[in-house]
Parts: C-alpha cells; structure tokens; sequence
C-alpha cells in the first residue's frame, strides 16, 4: 500500500490568515510512516461509512482524561490552522466533517 500526499501554499489563508509564511527553503518537505495501518471511515452522501464498529477497534474507543488534555495541550502548543475554526474561508457554511470534528473537541474541552 502506499500513501500519497501533496503540498499546496496556503500561506494567504491555512496559516493564520498569512501571518505564518511557508519557509520554501526547507523543501523538499517529506514525512515517514512506519507499522501504518489504515482504518479510516468514508464520508460519502452526507455519512460516514467505517470498516468495523467492534468495541476493540480504535475507531469505537474514547479518550481517557489523560488522553483528551495530550490532545488539549498538542492542539494549544502545535496546531496553527484549524480549517473547521475558519467562518472566513467557509462563510456560506463549514463542511460536513467539520460537524463531527466540532462535537468531539467540545466534548474533549468540557470534560475538565
């Protein structure tokens, strides 16, 4: 299996609405994945189609509290760009992951 991805420059609007420039000098850009494993749902026609729902599978399980302040703490200290934040990019509406992203934080930032 492999895994592709592409690079685009979202410096006018990804990157706190430009005040964070892309350095191109670092490039090329190359990430490394090791024992991956993909489980991933798919969004088709308004739901969510995942591969299994057992109790075991990762995609069934909640984060413990410890779990939802690493969370808290990496989402504080690293991300920059949170595109379901981002009314000025999506001002007729955020897309529909975004719903789902939304309930989990709020969950994950209410359970202090």
């Amino acid at each position: 299996m492999r895994i592709h991805s592409s690079l685009w420059n979202g410096d006018d609007w990804a990157t706190r609405g430009g005040l964070v420039k892309t350095d191109w000098a670092q490039a090329p850009f190359t990430a490394s994945y090791r024992n991956f494993r993909a489980e991933a749902c798919v969004w088709s026609s308004g739901a969510s189609s995942c591969p299994t729902s057992s109790s075991s599978s990762w995609l069934s399980q909640e984060l413990d509290s410890a779990g939802q302040e690493s969370l808290r703490w990496v989402r504080k200290n690293h991300m920059i760009y949170d595109y379901c934040a981002d009314t000025k990019r999506f001002p007729r509406g955020m897309p529909p992951e975004c719903k789902v992203a939304t309930s989990s934080m709020n969950c994950i930032d209410n359970s202090q």
